[in-house]
């Protein structure tokens, strides 16, 4: 039977659940058949008396009559295909506030002045006791925001299921606020006294609008203390109405169960405090007062990928520690807390969590790479059994410490918390070291995709690093659906960028101002963040929204990166970006050299290379947007620099002036060489590279794109040794040492098991939850498997796999907004039928792939013959010989892989859903 299904229907990326204040919110769909090529004929979208008819299915944006706010619209989808096969799918969206004005007031404690410093305030409670005017309750949301991060119960049962409401952004500019259905709630029979009196109570913590953030510890960035803003909006069955808004009839108090709440030192929990579900207890409330904000920021509605729980993670180890405390290894580093059920305690007993990545040589946890961080969780019990959660902190760690409690007393948990990203990536080959490296970057992408990309979760730092999500934007794609997280980070990259179009380091800055003297400086591949994401995320989307909106952006950071570069010298030399180098990161962590003010020293090559690509990247960006004469000056402006960098830098023959990894990797990758050179090049990198021992010697910019450099460059062989090394520094070594993230230093431990990290002018810089290195998964989506697009959004696409380092097998799927790319290939000795003319050839082998091609979609399939086929929608197998030649250098080093059966993989918790 002929089947024509829709797999997915979404309204501003989500299936479900969207509460918008877009005026034209975007749908998109994807669609299956069982016939081969089949393509849709027509498709019709309709929404409030609006239709749209066409084939198109990215990001159609909605163009009827203007959208009501607080309003359900239904939408509907009719697919016919070529076949004259029909297939139609429903959702709804709802609309926010659309710009409706807030009844409520901000508000907050008149009597609390905050004044400490380097810590975070005492979070606040607020409470509202109503009785609804009816009680046949048709619908009831709830609609708030905070400065700070908050959390609502209404009768003593949580609202909604998200943590740290309402996000980090931009506070000056750009804030969020939710949208909850507590229908159920009003409904339910709760803890309701006779009269029909609800209790409404949110929690305010300072987040990082007051609390303590970055490494200075500033606090009271945003806001000089919490404040509230919500409305309560009840519709009856009669067709009536009632809204309950914040004002002065609320009350406040500092005396709830959360004495301490910081991001970095975690939290501070007083059952015994616990104020009941009508807020009672003793506590001391007084009226809440209308509280004027520093600053007047957009408040719309939540646009971005909130963080919620996932995955839950049990001890794989108990030990007791050096000084008696019970030490818990959850077998797998991330970034979340611990949720402790706690069987037997009495009033008042006090139970203390740390939480480490490592242990020390002692067996106890090493805090000392958390900085003044104090990662710590504290409780007091109430008599008999009880459970407890962190909820306003979270930490980065794979162990724990546990005082104050028997161990038979207590069963501990690790909870996973990070953006609620689908999930639309996986890889794995014939090679398990490589499956557990895939495993440990998914991870290091968990842990510091916390609503913001963050640069690692467990010290005083979890700022939005530019330069990480810079390199890590494509394996990031590839792995999830970053739609709606990075559109909400760009957003503020927007809205940060300083006005001679300079890109800060962390966004949102939050408190961190470097370069604070100069806010007009470009800082090379780190402000680069703003030009490559953009685009990355179209790649993998084929959305051009967030082209446009950052197209202004990236011509005015642009035009600053060019301005600092031809301040020095005339001629080829004003193409030539150097500046101090102080003022740039330059080849960071390259761990060739040991120093900081080493890395940074290269930044006449880094930053040189960097103009050429977001040059590059923005003639790009220009075509597609359909400004041709930006398009010719961008990639004139980018031809001027390779010519000054392939002259100035090197002997005009491919060979680097200065011989180090990144100088070639950058301009062998961005394809700065003239043609003619590029062969000679990569061959002077693979000689520094052997030299190396098959190391790695590259920093953040090198490191992303140094296998691309070889591979596709006539190494192939030098970049599968490099891939498959397991001496330090490289991706395996890791592996072998037991790492289940991405490490920011490759040497973060010994042989021994020990950190060697000294002086380095980093003061003591070293996470072992550090994605940025784990941009290498890229090159096993785009090389090993061969996956790569052709046009945005994958419509056309490459397979083209390129297989070496004795692998024998590899697969991906990737979730394009089409449907799922499926590629399989797998290398096995030839039978005679097979081999033909080779029969004879007892080593002759064959190399099959099978894949499958989404529909209205196509593949170019090019296998390692080099013979080539188009691949319309459905399932394909393709197979050719391997010449001796080819066979021999896919096998030459077998000998070091391992197969995923024999491999010995370091002890990593599975966990639970």
């Amino acid at each position: 039977m002929v089947m024509l299904s829709i797999d997915r229907l979404a309204v501003e990326n989500l299936e479900h659940g969207c509460v918008s204040d877009n005026e034209h919110p975007r749908m998109s769909f994807s669609t299956s058949s069982d016939v081969p090529g089949e393509r849709i004929a027509q498709a019709t979208l309709s929404v409030n008396g609006w239709t749209h008819t066409g084939t198109e299915q990215i990001a159609i944006p909605y163009q009827g009559e203007p959208l009501q706010p607080f309003t359900v619209y239904p939408v509907t989808l009719e697919v016919t295909d070529a076949s004259g096969n029909h297939a139609s799918a429903a959702t709804t969206f709802e609309t926010g506030r659309l710009g409706t004005p807030w009844k409520g007031s901000w508000i907050s404690d008149p009597n609390y002045h905050f004044t400490a410093k380097k810590v975070s305030p005492t979070p606040m409670v607020f409470r509202k006791r109503l009785a609804p005017k009816q009680q046949h309750i048709k619908r009831a949301r709830l609609y708030a925001t905070a400065m700070g991060i908050y959390e609502f119960s209404i009768d003593g049962h949580r609202v909604g299921d998200q943590y740290f409401v309402p996000g980090f952004t931009s506070y000056a500019t750009n804030l969020q606020y939710q949208t909850y259905d507590v229908t159920d709630l009003f409904k339910a029979d709760g803890d309701v006294d006779e009269n029909g009196t609800h209790t409404l109570m949110a929690t305010v913590a300072g987040g990082w609008a007051v609390g303590s953030f970055v490494f200075t510890r500033k606090n009271r960035i945003s806001a000089d203390r919490q404040a509230l803003l919500a409305e309560l909006r009840l519709d009856f069955e009669d067709g009536t109405s009632e809204t309950i808004a914040t004002d002065e009839s609320w009350e406040v108090c500092e005396s709830g169960p959360y004495r301490m709440a910081d991001i970095y030192d975690g939290e501070t929990y007083d059952a015994t405090m616990e104020l009941g579900p009508d807020g009672q207890h003793g506590t001391q409330w007084h009226p809440a007062a209308v509280e004027t904000l520093r600053h007047s920021p957009s408040i719309t509605a939540d646009y971005g990928s909130p963080v919620r729980a996932h995955e839950i993670f049990d001890p794989v180890s108990r030990t007791k520690g050096p000084d008696g405390e019970t030490i818990y290894d959850m077998g797998q580093n991330f970034a979340g807390v611990v949720r402790l059920h706690i069987r037997k305690a009495h009033q008042g007993q006090r139970i203390i969590v740390r939480h480490a990545e490592i242990l020390n040589t002692k067996g106890g946890l090493n805090t000392t790479f958390l900085r003044t961080a104090k990662a710590t969780a504290t409780y007091t019990c109430v008599d008999g059994e009880q459970t407890y959660m962190p909820h306003f902190t979270y930490m980065g760690f794979r162990y724990v410490s546990i005082e104050g409690i028997d161990p038979a007393d207590i069963d501990v948990e690790g909870m996973a918390l990070y953006s609620d990203l689908r999930r639309i990536g996986d890889f794995e080959c014939s090679d398990a070291r490589l499956n557990q490296l895939q495993d440990n970057i998914v991870w290091g992408a968990k842990s510091n995709l916390m609503d913001i990309p963050t640069d690692c979760p467990q010290r005083d730092e979890r700022m939005g690093w530019t330069g990480d999500i810079a390199v890590f934007a494509p394996i990031a794609c590839a792995n999830f659906d970053m739609e709606r997280f990075l559109e909400k980070w760009l957003r503020d990259v927007k809205a940060e960028q300083h006005r001679g179009g300079g890109i800060p380091n962390t966004v949102p800055a939050q408190g961190y101002g470097f370069p604070a003297t100069m806010p007009t400086m470009a800082i090379d591949w780190w402000g680069d963040a703003c030009v490559l994401v953009p685009w990355v995320l179209y790649q993998a989307n084929g959305d051009a929204t967030v082209l446009e909106t950052m197209y202004p952006v990236m011509k005015k950071y642009v035009k600053a990166c060019r301005f600092w570069a031809g301040l020095v010298g005339f001629g080829r030399q004003r193409y030539i970006w150097h500046t101090p180098s102080s003022l740039h990161f330059g080849d960071w962590v390259a761990p060739d050299v040991p120093k900081m003010s080493q890395w940074q020293q290269r930044s006449k090559w880094t930053a040189t290379a960097s103009l050429n690509n977001t040059s590059r990247t923005l003639a790009k960006v220009a075509h597609v947007l359909g400004h041709q004469e930006d398009a010719d000056r961008y990639n004139a402006l980018a031809d001027k620099v390779a010519d000054a960098y392939c002259t100035l830098l090197s002997d005009g023959k491919g060979r680097m002036k200065s011989e180090f990894q990144t100088a070639y990797v950058l301009p062998l990758y961005l394809h700065m060489f003239p043609r003619r050179l590029q062969a000679t090049a990569a061959a002077n990198l693979a000689r520094l590279v052997k030299s190396n021992g098959y190391r790695i010697g590259t920093g953040f910019p090198g490191t992303p794109y140094i296998l691309f450099a070889l591979a596709d460059n006539g190494q192939v062989d030098t970049a599968y040794r490099m891939l498959l090394n397991t001496s330090c520094p490289s991706w395996l070594y890791e592996v072998k040492m037991g790492a289940t993230t991405i490490w920011e230093r490759w040497d973060g431990l010994d042989e021994n098991g020990e950190c060697p990290i000294g002086d380095d002018g980093t003061d003591l810089m070293i996470s072992y939850n550090h994605y940025a290195s784990g941009a290498v998964g890229d090159f096993m989506y785009r090389r090993i498997a061969g996956i790569e697009p052709i046009e945005a959004g994958y419509r056309r696409f490459a397979v083209h796999p390129v297989p070496g380092g004795g692998l024998t097998y590899a697969q991906a799927q990737f979730t394009t907004p089409y449907g799922t790319i499926h590629v399989e290939w797998h290398i096995d000795e030839a039978d005679a039928e097979t081999s033909g003319e080779n029969a004879n050839n007892e080593h002759q082998q064959q190399f099959t792939i099978e894949l499958d091609v989404p529909m209205g979609t196509s593949a170019l399939v090019t296998l390692p013959d080099e013979s080539s086929r188009n691949a319309e929608s459905g399932h394909h197998r393709f197979s050719c010989g391997l010449t001796d030649e080819t066979a021999e250098e896919i096998t030459e080093q077998a000998t070091d892989a391992v197969p995923a059966a024999a491999a010995t993989q370091p002890e990593n918790q599975q966990p639970r859903d």
